[in-house]
C-alpha cells in the first residue's frame, strides 16, 4: 500500500475533526477565574511599572502593583493600584502601563480586554525614602 505524503509546507488540515473528540461546539468552555485574571494583571503591571516608570534606586522600592478583575461574557475590566516616581509625565506613563497590560493579559487569557483603570496609589519622591516616624 501506498500513501501520498504532504509537501513539505504543509500541515495537517486544521478543519479536519480530531479523532475521537466531539464538535468543538459541544466540548465545552475554558473558564478563567477572575483572580487568576487580576494575579496575570498584577504580574503584567509590575513589569510594565518597571519598564515604563522604572523608580530610580535612590527612592526606594515600589509596592508590588494591586489589580483585581471582572470577567463578564469574554471581556474583562481591570483596577490597578500601584506607585509611579515623581517628577515623571504621569498621563503618558498610565497610558503605555495600560495599554501594556491590556496587551499581555489579553494575550495569555485569550480574553477580550474592555477597560483598564489605573490608580497612582503614591507618587514616589526622594524624600519618600529617609522618611521615618515625626517627632
Amino acid at each position: 500500500m501506498r500513501t501520498r505524503s504532504a509537501p513539505p509546507d504543509e500541515g495537517p488540515d486544521p478543519a479536519a475533526p480530531a479523532a475521537g473528540l466531539p464538535p468543538p461546539a459541544e466540548r465545552g468552555a475554558t473558564v478563567i477565574p477572575d483572580r487568576v485574571v487580576a494575579r496575570i494583571a498584577a504580574r503584567a503591571a509590575r513589569t510594565a511599572q518597571s519598564r515604563r516608570a522604572a523608580v530610580p534606586p535612590d527612592r526606594g522600592r515600589p509596592e508590588a502593583p494591586h489589580a483585581s478583575a471582572t470577567v463578564r461574557a469574554g471581556s474583562v475590566r481591570l483596577h490597578l493600584a500601584m506607585d509611579l516616581p515623581y517628577p515623571t509625565d504621569i498621563p503618558r506613563v498610565c497610558e503605555r502601563i495600560q495599554r501594556d497590560v491590556a496587551e499581555r493579559v489579553a494575550q495569555l487569557t485569550g480574553l477580550r480586554v474592555g477597560e483598564v483603570l489605573l490608580t497612582v496609589r503614591r507618587l514616589m519622591t526622594a524624600a519618600d525614602v529617609g522618611r521615618g516616624r515625626v517627632r
